[in-house]
């Protein structure tokens, strides 16, 4: 099988992805990234779901936000890591 310049650049693009994803696991890296992340998704399940958290309304999709509000700050702070890092990604 014959390379084609479509497969050399899916290489290129998961050799991109799995030197990102090495980049953001660093210790130093993942210690800040999470703990932004933990600050963030406090703030943000405070401010959108503690009155139903205190009023016992809370349903499984009440969680899913909660959780979703630490996934969140978590993602955009890893990709503020690589955009400081290099453009490319």
């Amino acid at each position: 099988m014959t390379s084609t310049p479509d497969s050399k650049c899916e290489k290129s693009r998961f050799r991109r992805l799995c030197d990102a994803m090495l980049y953001v696991a660093l210790p130093g890296h993942l210690k800040s990234t999470i703990r932004i992340a933990l600050v963030v998704g406090i703030v943000l399940t405070l401010i959108n779901q503690a009155d139903v958290i205190a009023s016992g309304d809370a349903t499984a999709t009440t969680w899913l936000k909660c959780g979703l509000n630490f996934v969140v700050p978590f993602v955009v702070a890893n990709l503020g890591l690589l955009s400081a890092r290099d453009t490319t990604y």
